[in-house]
């Protein structure tokens, strides 16, 4: 049996459930063969009969036939059904699937999101098989937060050897990682996103679902280096990890 949230995770837990169900509920599911990180997930998950993503939102990175899909926002979990994929409303502090059930896990813009971070960490381990290919990100540096930090529900940002560390202690090998994410850079931009997301929802969706595949289709290829990338200004990184 699964231990009760703390009321400050509760908090945070309902905090996100409201953003996010609100995001999703207007937004479009977009194919994870759209964004930039197909082709390094296509190569983990070559071979791996067994997949898990949580909390993909509307934005999967597995492929969404064959893969098993946990996510708590319940239009995103209803999209991702219609749409095909075996999804269930669950939270990465309580996946349910027993150990060492999956070759690949895959586990973006989570692990910042919720107060016990290690619980989550220990929860993506339990379930991955010896060898598995973990595929994670995190958002750098505490003193650059910002104000969309709190906007999106985000915990904490991690110092590099922080994450590296908490990785380790949770039995995953980091093998390659790369500077991830779309967070624009103007703070204009961002605060301009932020009120007509709170004031003008279904306006802003409409703008949302017309230039997320601008934004999509103009990514830059991942540049994954071995280890982990220099981290000096870079806001996010993509992490490719091995579970031993």
């Amino acid at each position: 049996m699964s231990t009760p949230p703390l009321p400050v995770e509760h908090e945070l837990l309902e905090r996100n459930r409201r953003f996010y169900d609100g995001l999703w509920s207007g937004a479009r599911l977009t194919e994870p063969q759209r964004f930039n990180t197909w082709p390094l997930v296509t190569r983990l998950t070559a071979g791996a009969t067994r997949r898990l993503e949580v909390a993909p939102g509307l934005r999967p990175r597995f492929p969404l036939h064959g893969t098993h899909f946990v996510e708590i926002s319940v239009p995103a979990l209803q999209r991702l059904q219609a749409g095909g994929a075996s999804a269930l409303q669950g939270h990465v502090t309580a996946l349910p699937f027993a150990d060492a059930t999956f070759d690949a896990v895959c586990a973006l813009d989570i692990i910042e999101h919720v107060v016990d971070d290690d619980g989550a960490l220990a929860e993506l381990a339990r379930v991955a098989k010896p060898g598995a290919a973990m595929l994670l990100s995190a958002p750098l540096h505490p003193a650059s937060w910002t104000a969309f930090d709190d906007f999106v529900g985000h915990y904490r940002r991690y110092e590099p050897e922080q994450l590296l560390a908490k990785l380790r202690a949770h039995g995953l090998t980091l093998e390659q990682s790369a500077i991830y994410g779309m967070q624009p850079k103007s703070s204009r931009l961002l605060d301009l996103g932020m009120w007509f997301l709170t004031h003008r929802r279904q306006r802003a969706m409409w703008w949302y679902n017309r230039t997320l595949p601008l934004f999509v289709r103009f990514q830059k290829p991942l540049a994954l280096v071995a280890g982990l990338v220099g981290t000096e200004q870079v806001d996010e990184v993509l992490l490719v990890c091995r579970r031993y």
